[in-house]
């Protein structure tokens, strides 16, 4: 399995200089790339090949006065901003053919210089290198501090070199890890993810929303103001930006902090993990839309997937159009549908539920039969002997026939049939 490595790293005034350079680079490669392209097409030429496209924007474009400076770069950061380009045509064309799941996906775009987010990768055929000060040396770069949080378990194939919104830097490696199980475990538990209450167990516990969004909204309502007060161009303007960018990059580094820890905690206590396959686009469009995003559903059930996978656990998503909420956990009975605001109900077989408990435990039930039907179990009734003289089968016929031919008459031998309803 192939997992990134995030670390913080500091560059020099100077490193910094030359990464924004590197930036610039790879940006005009990329959108020289999309323009040929685009180009080519509406004269009706035939699709420029990713080699042909290497050879005229980087190799013959080094040569020319206007793009001379593409050689102060890694050329290996310029070919992949191309090998970028291509993954985003072909994402493209993978859409438009039905071959990609998930949502559509457009053609690429042109890379703005005003973007807040900005990035460079380095292969292995760079050279890059870990120093054993713990510095990161990158071609035409330098040897950039790092500030290691742990130790990379293997060799790092490739890094990327990000700048945030926030102005901060990270260097993400791509590292391939053996799996690591974890001695197996006796319990199962089914989650229904919720905004009143993050998380329910099927055994009951309840996990309370930390709403980090929410906590931080009057903060972030005054960097917005005074954002807005600046005049646009200008200098304080850009520094407001970057005190609105930091406050949001806390509250997603405070969220994703919280999750890692509870997800941890769930794969390492449970053999098995059952969640409801959720619709977070179609929940966004609702008026809980704000509540939805400061959830963070989707991070969290990936963190679950991705652990699950490395510890050995079992990890299974049930049909989101099961009725888990309605459902009676003790006796089966679908009742009728229940507005958001009942949060317990009574069903007629006696049994008193908990509106978040009783979906858990149904998750976890049909988290467990979908997750035996998945091994193999029978899920066809067995098989039953026929009745004697069954209608509409007769000894002499072409059945009977063939089995005579083996050496098998059952009928004529006045045996029981074994058959299979269907």
């Amino acid at each position: 399995m192939q997992l990134r490595y995030n670390y913080r790293v500091n560059p020099t005034s100077t490193q910094q200089q030359a990464l924004a350079r590197a930036f610039g680079c790879a940006r005009v490669v990329y959108n020289d790339g999309l323009r040929t392209r685009r180009e080519a097409r509406e004269q009706g030429l035939p699709y420029l090949s990713d080699g042909e496209l290497s050879k005229r924007l980087i190799t013959e474009a080094k040569r020319t006065p206007e793009r001379a400076w593409l050689g102060e770069v890694s050329a290996v950061v310029l070919q992949q901003a191309l090998a970028d380009l291509n993954a985003a045509y072909r994402n493209f064309f993978a859409s438009l053919s039905g071959k990609r799941k998930g949502r559509a996906v457009g053609p690429p775009r042109f890379r703005s210089r005003k973007d807040n987010r900005q990035a460079i990768r380095f292969t292995a055929n760079a050279r890059f290198k870990v120093l054993d000060n713990g510095r990161l040396r990158l071609p035409k770069i330098g040897d950039v501090q790092v500030r290691w949080s742990r130790q990379l378990p293997a060799k790092p194939s490739s890094v990327t070199v990000i700048r945030d919104a926030a102005g901060r830097y990270f260097a993400s490696f791509v590292v391939a890890t053996a799996d690591e199980p974890l001695p197996a475990a006796v319990a199962e538990v089914g989650i229904d993810l919720g905004l009143t209450h993050f998380a329910v167990l099927s055994d009951g516990t309840k996990v309370t929303a930390p709403k980090f969004l929410r906590r931080a909204a009057r903060k972030l309502r005054r960097l917005q103001q005074n954002l807005s007060r600046k005049q646009k161009g200008s200098a304080n303007r850009k520094k407001a930006v970057v005190k609105v960018a930091k406050a949001h990059a806390k509250v997603a580094g405070t969220r994703r902090d919280w999750q890692h820890k509870l997800s941890t905690r769930i794969i390492r206590d449970n053999q098995a993990v059952y969640v409801e396959n959720l619709c977070v686009a179609g929940l966004a469009r609702t008026r809980l839309a704000k509540s939805v995003y400061d959830a963070g559903w989707a991070s969290f059930v990936g963190m679950l997937k991705y652990k699950a996978a490395r510890a050995g656990r079992t990890f299974t998503r049930i049909d989101r159009f099961a009725p888990t909420s309605r459902t009676c956990s003790t006796c089966g009975r679908i009742d009728g549908p229940k507005p958001l605001n009942v949060r317990s109900w009574t069903c007629p077989c006696g049994a008193m539920h908990d509106r978040d408990v009783n979906a858990a435990i149904n998750i976890l039930a049909a988290g467990r039969a979908e997750s035996l039907n998945a091994c193999g179990a029978q899920v066809r009734p067995a098989t039953l002997p026929a009745p004697r003289r069954e209608p509409g089968i007769r000894p002499g016929t072409a059945c009977c026939s063939a089995r005579s031919a083996e050496g098998t008459s059952v009928l004529e031998s006045g045996e029981n049939v074994k058959w299979t309803p269907t």
